[in-house]
């Protein structure tokens, strides 16, 4: 998220705020969830990983989805 120029603040308003747009729910170590949020009216992916025994969530990684790659929602990858 550093290298790709992504604040803390917008990751965690996506965290909290954010919209789950897809489950893997057979992702090791733990299930993860790519979650939709829009910090300053732009877009962003935060992928996140929870641990099911003690509760607490991981940031996997977050970026900015392209939309060339990505519906005009961006919930949705094009095919």
């Amino acid at each position: 998220m550093f290298e790709r120029r992504i604040s803390r603040d917008a990751v965690l308003m996506v965290t909290a705020f954010g919209e789950v747009i897809a489950g893997y729910s057979d992702d090791r170590p733990y299930p993860s969830a790519p979650l939709l949020g829009l910090p300053g009216g732009r877009p962003l992916h935060v992928v996140v990983a929870r641990n099911r025994v003690d509760g607490t969530c991981t940031v996997v990684t977050a970026y900015r989805p392209d939309p060339t790659l990505w519906s005009d929602d961006f919930r949705t990858r094009r095919r």
